[in-house]
């Protein structure tokens, strides 16, 4: 840390990478004891983006220009700058092998979810994370979300009783990057989706899976049908958990009516709905007996205050040296989920899960 600042290197300002980006300028802006200094992407174009908050950004009608170097090697970046952490937010087959890089190197690493491809990748990251010293937190915003916060508090209370039940969905409007059809490189909607509500499952239950079914089919990207016959862009998963509560969990890529995400918390007292699909609360209805309300189209919009939070969380952890909110373990966790229910998926079968 130098002159009491903590120095950020992100890696990837993509469609996620940018929302880190402005949390970052945002942040700095606003006197937080962060910098970012330096940001790594191999395509240089998204770097000069200015829809991707790239120099400037309009509070309150003051603009704050921020001045951070530009690599695009990723190795060099870590060689040159005098970093204290690094946040990877870069397509899932890379996310192991760049943070296990900067672990290694006494960097703390913030991770944008899934964690890795394989349980093992994970083990090794949480290993490193462990030798060196250092702090890895996984990017599950909806941890850092007010509602969500306030609904595992109600549950914790034992205001709905002891839980039953939990489901969650998330349906988004975007169709997959290309990348992306390749589940030998993304893992899937299982991954690149769900691991949010996989996340949300375990975190509500308190407990880890034990057994999982999923189904999953191909219905609105048939560009992929024919070079990745495995993917699928929605599916559906029942699970049971350890403690002997239950679980569902529903996912689609590509629907048109907007941004899905909804949780229902089922106890023996009770039950808790949690999730907006609405930026506002206006509701129109007519005189035609129709009534109209208009959805969120994104996530970055739905769940904008919790990205923030997520990243401010991690400042303060290592500011005050306190453990992660997320850790590693949460993010092997979900892979090994999501690696279940890939194999479910394909052998058309329930799977068993061990302890890991």
């Amino acid at each position: 840390m130098k002159d009491g600042m903590l120095r950020v290197g992100l890696v990837g300002v993509g469609a996620m990478g940018s929302g880190h980006l402005s949390n970052y300028l945002r942040l700095m802006r606003e006197g937080q004891k962060v910098q970012l200094v330096a940001v790594c992407d191999v395509r240089p174009e998204q770097m000069e983006r200015k829809d991707n908050a790239d120099l400037n950004i309009e509070i309150q009608h003051e603009t704050f220009e921020a001045h951070y170097n530009k690599y695009t090697n990723y190795l060099e970046m870590l060689d040159k700058e005098d970093l204290d952490y690094v946040d990877f937010a870069v397509p899932t087959y890379l996310h192991a092998k760049l943070a296990i890089q900067a672990l290694e190197t006494v960097h703390h690493v913030l991770s944008e979810k899934p964690m890795a491809m394989t349980v093992e990748e994970c083990v090794a990251m949480e290993a490193e994370t462990a030798r060196c010293g250092v702090k890895l937190q996984m990017a599950f915003m909806r941890r850092f979300d007010q509602s969500f916060m306030q609904a595992k508090r109600v549950v914790d209370s034992g205001a709905v009783g002891d839980v039953v039940m939990v489901r969650s969905n998330t349906r988004g409007p975007s169709i997959p990057k290309p990348w992306m059809y390749d589940i030998s490189k993304s893992n899937g909607p299982l991954a690149e989706v769900n691991s949010h509500d996989i996340d949300t499952l375990r975190w509500f239950t308190g407990s880890e899976f034990a057994s999982l079914y999923a189904i999953g089919g191909n219905y609105r990207c048939p560009d992929a049908a024919a070079n990745f016959p495995d993917f699928y862009d929605n599916v559906v998963l029942t699970a049971s958990f350890a403690n002997g509560m239950q679980g569902c969990i529903d996912g689609a890529q590509g629907v048109l009516y907007g941004y899905d995400a909804r949780v229902e918390i089922l106890g023996t007292k009770g039950c808790v709905f949690l999730g907006k699909t609405r930026e506002t609360a206006v509701t129109v209805c007519t005189a035609d007996m129709k009534a109209a309300e208009e959805f969120t189209n994104s996530w970055k919009f739905l769940f904008k205050d919790a990205y923030l939070e997520e990243d401010t969380a991690f400042v303060r952890c290592l500011l005050e040296d306190t453990p992660p909110l997320v850790t590693g373990h949460d993010g092997k966790m979900a892979v090994q989920v999501v690696n279940a229910g890939n194999q479910s998926i394909r052998e058309k079968r329930i799977v068993t899960l061990d302890a890991c």
